[in-house]
């Protein structure tokens, strides 16, 4: 099984570079302890150091992700995971526990304001992609109770069964979510901003340094470019 950045893709970003870790064997845990919290509260306010300019859309980390969108075929309202994050941010609004593993990596998001997310890779069917779609490829969003699928021209990540994550960073499926069973997971950060090269290096060994703290899994770290495209995930 492989993770492959498709084509479509790299003619959409050539300067991209996606920070992906591959974290086995985990001992996950139901509920973050105190330590997790605290890294989770801690990135709430170093967020705010990123949230220069009055309107949101403006400060840059949020504007790079804004444009980006507008190059594939997007949901209506469809925003950045990032743009999420921060958008509670600024409203003083707390980043709420979900599970050690989620928790560990929205602080590592918080702190380098760059999009991350995490799917289980045992939920996989066949090679995991992200490319532009054909559209139709079947989705059920965390928190929904119907198929959305895909638009044509989009950009997800997608399986042999149907969508992953849709529109590119935006909204994870219930299929292959983290849960409190995840033994094997795939998590990526993308960057788009030739500029950020170093901090996604840096977000990226934060990210798999406190993994193996706190979960005890075995870390494998990659990153994708144009010239690396692929790597075998399982």
């Amino acid at each position: 099984m492989k993770f492959i950045a498709s084509e479509s893709f790299w003619e959409l970003f050539p300067e991209a570079e996606i920070g992906l870790i591959l974290f086995k064997d985990i001992k996950m845990e139901e509920k973050s302890n105190r330590e997790i919290k605290d890294k989770l509260d801690e990135a709430h306010d170093k967020a705010l150091t990123y949230l220069t300019k009055p309107v949101l859309s403006e400060n840059p980390v949020i504007k790079v992700w804004r444009d980006a969108f507008k190059l594939f075929k997007t949901k209506k309202g469809a925003r950045s995971s990032i743009e999420a994050l921060l958008k509670r941010v600024s409203k003083d609004q707390d980043v709420g526990s979900i599970n050690p593993l989620v928790d560990i990596y929205n602080a590592t998001s918080l702190n380098y304001a760059l999009p991350c997310g995490a799917e289980d890779i045992d939920k996989f069917v066949g090679d995991l992609r992200l490319e532009i779609t054909k559209g139709g490829d079947d989705f059920m969003a965390i928190g929904d109770d119907k198929n959305s699928p895909t638009l044509e021209g989009e950009l997800c990540y997608k399986d042999d069964e149907g969508a992953v994550c849709r529109c590119f960073n935006w909204r994870d499926g219930q299929r292959t979510m983290i849960t409190e069973d995840t033994k094997n997971a795939i998590l990526f950060m993308e960057s788009i901003d030739s500029d950020r090269k170093e901090d996604l290096k840096e977000a990226i060994n934060y990210l798999a340094e406190n993994l193996e703290n706190h979960l005890e899994g075995k870390v494998e770290v990659h990153f994708l470019t144009k010239e690396n495209t692929s790597v075998e995930i399982k």
